[in-house]
């Protein structure tokens, strides 16, 4: 286990998993400071076919019983062993041959993310972190539908935000005529901690248990929480929140910025920087993980 001590300063309706990453990168969130906030997050015209398509699945099927009945099928975590390597080789074989302005593939990003923490000078957790932190998404090499893997996730079991991407959307989720549900705290206690909270299923969800013995706790909210948008950008369900979750915040939201801002002319060299990350992932990782 990685240890630190540091203090913070239907699956077809997108073609592929970079898809949904690059428009988050593009149109949502891009390089800081290049232009208004006020210009993005506009999605009443989303630059690539099916973004709203994705969310209508999402946000109706997104209940809190199927959260509870995916973390039963899947947190078990004994869909097969893998090495750390594997599962970047079985990740990477989702390539979005769909975008015709870049050609990243899912071990591109998450290479830049992590060399994007390593050149700042971070500890190698953080490193590590940014090279893991979607592995979740082998998810859907286990079959699972891209609204169900991909996206921001958001709390079920309490009233949706009117702040999460297309919350109109939630019109057709059951739960939001849902008497126990369909109110601010739901099923929750004020104060209760995220950590008692159920949010949509997805990858993050999925990755943090499978390295939640092998990270520090930082490392591990970045993870769970890093497409928790809505609390982490918006400022949302902080009533939710408790005070270790407010401390981590910091580390999610340091974690988001290299995330999305991470992209580089010309993408890494995986030849050149495996020897340096396949001795990270020996120090730091048993041989064989459970996914």
């Amino acid at each position: 286990m990685v240890n630190s001590n540091a203090q913070p300063g239907d699956r077809d309706s997108l073609n592929g998993l970079g898809q949904w990453d690059d428009f988050i990168e593009e149109q949502v969130y891009p390089e800081p400071h290049a232009r208004a906030r006020e210009d993005y997050r506009n999605y009443t015209a989303p630059p690539r076919d099916g973004i709203r398509e994705f969310y209508r699945q999402n946000h109706h099927f997104q209940t809190y019983d199927l959260v509870q009945q995916k973390r039963r099928e899947f947190l078990g975590l004994h869909r097969r062993k893998m090495s750390v390597l594997e599962s970047l080789n079985f990740l990477n074989t989702l390539i979005d041959d769909s975008d015709p302005d870049i050609e990243l593939d899912q071990l591109q990003h998450l290479l830049q993310t992590a060399e994007a923490i390593r050149a700042d000078g971070h500890e190698e957790w953080f490193v590590l972190t940014g090279l893991l932190h979607d592995l979740g998404k082998v998810l859907c090499l286990f079959g699972e539908p891209q609204w169900a893997v991909t996206g921001d996730t958001f709390p079920v079991g309490c009233q949706f935000s009117d702040r999460i991407v297309y919350s109109e959307l939630f019109d057709q989720n059951p739960d939001a005529a849902d008497s126990r549900y369909n109110h601010p705290l739901g099923v929750y206690e004020a104060g209760c901690g995220l950590r008692n909270v159920l949010l949509s299923w997805g990858h993050d969800e999925y990755c943090y248990h499978v390295f939640k013995n092998h990270l520090p706790e930082a490392g591990l909210c970045m993870i769970r929480y890093h497409s928790f948008y809505a609390w982490h950008r918006e400022g949302e369900y902080d009533y939710l929140c408790d005070d270790h979750d407010r401390e981590m915040l910091t580390w999610v939201q340091q974690f988001n910025e290299y995330d999305l801002y991470s992209k580089l002319p010309e993408p890494p060299d995986w030849k050149q920087l495996q020897p340096y990350y396949m001795g990270l992932i020996e120090k730091h990782f048993p041989a064989m993980l459970d996914f």
